[in-house]
């Protein structure tokens, strides 16, 4: 089955006048041929497509130095965050734009009824016919089919009239691939960005499925990670007391749903592991998955959560469940909920890769898309991510924008970094066209991580034999901490010093065949924290989980206590984190990380001295964040 094609089969409309153009010039290339898919067939001329034209946004040149304005401590208006309103207004497209987008759609020969520009002014969105869009983009749609019975739509490329290039940034459904079908059945995989810190049954842990004790003390932390080892080693030692006044969320993604009875599990074993209470908000599911209480199934939500739960108790958490069984979800979807100038009925998403609402699948969810239904929260934890090579410039730095809007609303959004080192998603790398390939040795960086609005956190170890008084080393059990430099991104102006001095000081012994070493793109993680040996509780066993799924949630409840000790004395949340985290007056809230290194295509390997982690105690203590 098509499922991408099903949720676009709406009612037939009246054909455009076909006018191929001359002047027509390519607006984007798909960014990688897909690994493991085939182009199967022409898709049938007569399919419907919501077409959707994101407009060239006026003053994203400013967003960098609008949220260092909010977000760097040394700044007059430090902390003053802007309100939804004011920055739909400051960003939404020029009256210009969107009258050159529509007169070049009625000129193509779209009725104007049936042009719709949101409600933000952000996307402009037509109903097409499969040839009325190929007519329009001077381009060719396939059906892609992978073995594991997954379809997708793409093209290739598609062009503009040279006069509308300077306002468009990007259309969909077009070259944007998601490349990974997932080894799930197919039915639960049509989009699924891949699971960090999960890994598979053929690289996974051991130990993985066999019970194991959890420890009464501290001593066995180097093989058993609880929530005390993480308080005794990141000295947290905190109770939240302006509750009312917080948040903090925790994405999750397709069918990965949290199972209480996996909660109850780790915290019967230890009374001090009390966790906080759990709201959830299912963004376009009314399915709570508990069918399958396997590890495979549950275990990625099972980790986020349990452990921020019981870092943060009593504090609320929001799990930003997005998804249903049939289609699952994407980055996107969580994005729609929290922003609505984002959302599908402003334009936003792609039915080639986002979950499209109402799904008319069988157990689908069959309400429209939650949109805009939520302030996000203070802090945004999601441990998902995808190779950099699989989006295109345009669709990256589209979705990067709307995290640094995010920003500037006051909420901190963090990612894991990856848990195959400097390679991509399954150990897979690229050639020297860019192109991932199984023997590539051309470094492979994430996506969203890469995106300098966001705050990448990588995964540290605590090394065989060490206690939680030790040094820490990069993560190198199970799993490499994703790492690396940017091929989209460009160097934002707080990492500039550090990049140019670790590129000086701590030369990586490769050169431009390997990596982007031009001193000039975006470097990450930005922080770190443990990533190794994670008890965690599912169907009614322990079991050991390793990557940066488990450091990004961590992190997020750290800087969810700092936000509580702020709130407490009447200041916001911190919001956007990493202009103050590079910055001078806290450094000494930090410490490099010197052994070990984040191996991967060909056991290359960037040194981890850029890694760093934080210290819960010295960031609430310092003047910035709680004063």
């Amino acid at each position: 089955m098509l499922l991408p094609l099903v949720v676009l089969i709406l009612s037939v409309v009246a054909l455009a006048v076909p006018s191929r153009r001359a002047n027509h010039a390519v607006h984007e290339k798909r960014a990688a041929e897909p690994v493991g898919w085939e182009k199967a067939r022409r898709l049938e001329s007569h399919k419907i497509l919501p077409v959707r034209i994101g407009l060239k946004q006026r003053n994203l040149h400013l967003l960098s130095d609008l949220l260092d304005s909010v977000a760097h401590p040394e700044s007059p208006s430090y902390g003053q965050h802007w309100s939804a309103a004011e920055v739909a207004d400051y960003f939404a497209p020029s009256d210009a734009t969107i009258q050159t987008v529509k007169e070049w759609l009625t000129d193509t020969g779209f009725a104007p009824e049936r042009v719709r520009v949101s409600h933000s002014k952000g996307w402009i969105e037509v109903n097409a016919t499969v040839a009325e869009t190929e007519n329009l983009l001077n381009t060719e749609y396939h059906v892609y089919a992978h073995p594991s019975g997954v379809e997708q739509i793409s093209c290739s490329s598609y062009s503009v009239p040279n006069h509308v290039r300077d306002h468009v940034e990007l259309i969909k459904p077009t070259v944007h691939f998601n490349h990974r079908a997932g080894s799930l059945p197919s039915k639960f995989s049509k989009r699924k960005e891949g699971r960090l810190g999960l890994p598979t049954s053929d690289n996974g842990p051991k130990t993985n499925g066999v019970t194991v004790k959890v420890p009464p003390t501290l001593e066995n932390c180097d093989q058993f990670i609880t929530p005390d080892c993480l308080r005794a080693l990141y000295n947290i030692n905190y109770k939240p007391v302006a509750t009312s006044k917080n948040s903090y969320g925790i994405g999750e993604f397709h069918i990965k749903f949290y199972m209480s009875s996996s909660l109850t599990t780790l915290h019967q074993s230890n009374s001090r592991h009390k966790p906080s209470s759990l709201e959830i908000l299912i963004y376009s599911s009314r399915v709570v998955q508990t069918t399958n209480q396997s590890f495979d199934f549950n275990g990625e939500s099972d980790l986020d959560l349990e452990y921020a739960m019981t870092l943060v108790n009593p504090q609320k958490i929001t799990l930003l469940q997005a998804g249903d069984l049939p289609e699952g979800a994407s980055f996107d979807n969580w994005l729609d909920a929290v922003d609505k100038s984002f959302c599908t009925f402003e334009g936003g998403d792609d039915p080639t890769q986002d979950g499209i609402y109402p799904d008319p699948l069988p157990g689908g969810f069959d309400q429209p898309e939650s949109c805009g239904i939520i302030k996000a929260p203070n802090v945004v934890s999601v441990s998902y991510g995808q190779d950099e090579s699989t989006v295109t410039a345009a669709y990256a730095n589209r979705q990067c924008s709307e995290y640094g809007k995010l920003g500037l609303l006051g909420t901190s959004v963090l990612y894991s970094s990856g848990d195959f080192g400097v390679a991509g998603f399954g150990g897979v790398c690229l050639d020297a066209s860019g192109n991932p390939v199984d023997n590539g040795t051309k470094f492979n960086p994430d996506f969203p991580v890469g995106c300098p609005f966001v705050t990448a956190v990588g995964a540290t170890q605590i090394n065989p034999g060490s206690t939680v008084r030790d040094p820490e080393s990069a993560c190198e059990q199970v799993i490499f901490s994703g790492g690396g430099f940017s091929n989209i991104f460009p160097i934002p102006s707080y990492q500039k010093d550090v990049v140019t001095s670790f590129l000086k000081t701590h030369p990586p012994p490769y050169t431009a065949e390997q990596f982007n070493n031009s001193g000039k793109v975006r470097a990450f993680p930005d922080l770190s924290a443990n990533g190794a040996n994670y008890v965690i509780g599912i169907d009614g066993e322990f079991e050991l989980v390793f990557g940066t799924s488990a450091s990004s949630p961590v992190v997020g409840s750290m800087i969810t206590l700092i936000n509580d000790a702020r709130l407490a004395i009447g200041k916001g949340p911190v919001g956007f984190l990493n202009p103050a985290i590079y910055s001078d007056i806290f450094r000494l809230g930090f410490h490099d990380i010197t052994t070990g290194g984040n191996q991967g295509c060909s056991k290359h390997t960037i040194s981890s001295t850029f890694i760093v982690h934080s210290n819960a105690l010295v960031l609430l203590d310092t003047p910035g964040f709680t004063s």
